[in-house]
Formats: structure tokens, C-alpha cells, sequence
């Protein structure tokens, strides 16, 4: 169908919405942390958890390229946030999720616009985008329909 980089990066950016339908009328880190009990903050931690694991296993050639993110760092949170749960610092979620996610979100979706490189690509992407599971990307359907292969 694809290559493994796609399917991931595709994990990367759902994770990425879900964070920001969890946080979007949220409007600190206190509000964050307190909000449902912590549900909002919980289940964020673990799409942060998710987004370390998929950048791990992203091609290190292709991560290479896009230096907008610090991608080690990326993995190193993932692993911080494995490791001592209880010890986790919601300020530097909170500043994680508002400063550092767009340039996540950013370099995904160039990575994808990088990879599709043939019309049977672009129509699988396409099919893929169109499952319920990620009903939160179908705004890429158009960038990847416009491109020109």
C-alpha cells in the first residue's frame, strides 16, 4: 500500500487533533490539569506517549530532514512520560502541547506531501483518510488530491 513512514505520520497527526479538541477552551496549564477530573490531561499524555512512539519508528533519514523539530526530543519525552508518570511536571505539558505541537503538525504533514510519489499512493492516502478513524485529517484530502504527481 505504503510505506511504514505514512502510517505513522498518520498516528502523529490524529494523536496531534485529539490533543487539541482535549485542550482548545482551555486557557492555562491549572486549567488543564484540573479540567474533568483530569481526563483532559491524562489522555493527552498518553497521545504524547503515542507521538514519541510513532517518531521513533519514522525513518531516521526522513526525521533528518525535517529539523523544524527536535525529534530525540519528541522520543525523549515519550520515554519520560513512560517512565515516571507520577513525576510529570502539567506546566511543561501544557507549554509542550501549546508551543511545540504546531511544528509537529507542520513537519507531518510535509513529510506526507514529501512521500506521495505515485497516483496509486495519493488514491490509497486518500481511501486511508476517509475511515472513521481518521476523521480528524480529512482536511490533508485536499492537499493531497492537489498535488500534482
Amino acid at each position: 500500500m505504503f510505506d511504514k513512514n505514512v502510517l505513522h505520520l498518520l498516528t502523529i497527526l490524529e494523536a496531534v487533533e485529539k490533543i487539541n479538541i482535549y485542550t482548545i477552551d482551555l486557557h492555562n496549564a491549572d486549567i488543564f490539569y484540573e479540567i474533568n477530573d483530569q481526563l483532559n490531561f491524562n489522555a493527552s499524555i498518553n497521545l504524547l506517549i503515542a507521538i514519541g512512539e510513532s517518531s521513533k519508528k519514522i525513518d531516521e533519514d526522513l526525521r533528518t530532514n525535517y529539523k523544524v523539530v527536535n525529534w530525540n526530543e519528541v522520543i525523549g519525552l515519550r520515554n519520560i512520560l513512560s517512565h515516571n508518570y507520577i513525576g510529570i511536571d502539567y506546566a511543561i505539558i501544557w507549554d509542550v502541547i501549546q508551543n511545540y505541537l504546531p511544528k509537529v503538525k507542520e513537519s507531518c504533514i510535509e513529510m506526507i506531501y514529501h512521500l506521495i510519489n505515485t497516483k496509486q499512493l495519493k488514491n490509497n492516502l486518500v481511501k486511508v483518510l476517509e475511515n472513521k478513524y481518521y476523521s480528524h485529517l480529512r482536511y490533508l484530502i485536499d492537499l493531497i488530491n492537489n498535488k500534482e504527481i
